[in-house]
């Protein structure tokens, strides 16, 4: 999983891109692993679900786990 998550951030994020200065490329690569990474790619083993989706579709165990 680590290996594919750098693999996308190398060949879609930042590869061909110019940042200004260090800060502008962490922020941008924060932006991406918290924001669609972690929230709003489709995982295979979910079900091709988001992980926000997998939560929406499961409320009550939601709260549970909380």
């Amino acid at each position: 999983m680590t290996e594919t998550l750098f693999n996308n951030l190398k060949t879609e994020w930042v590869y061909g891109r110019i940042f200004q200065d260090r800060k502008e490329s962490r922020q941008n690569i924060f932006e991406q692993i918290e924001v669609f990474y972690n929230r709003k790619r489709r995982d295979p083993a979910i079900g091709h679900l988001s992980p926000v989706d997998l939560l929406n579709r499961f409320p009550q165990q939601r709260q549970l786990a909380s």
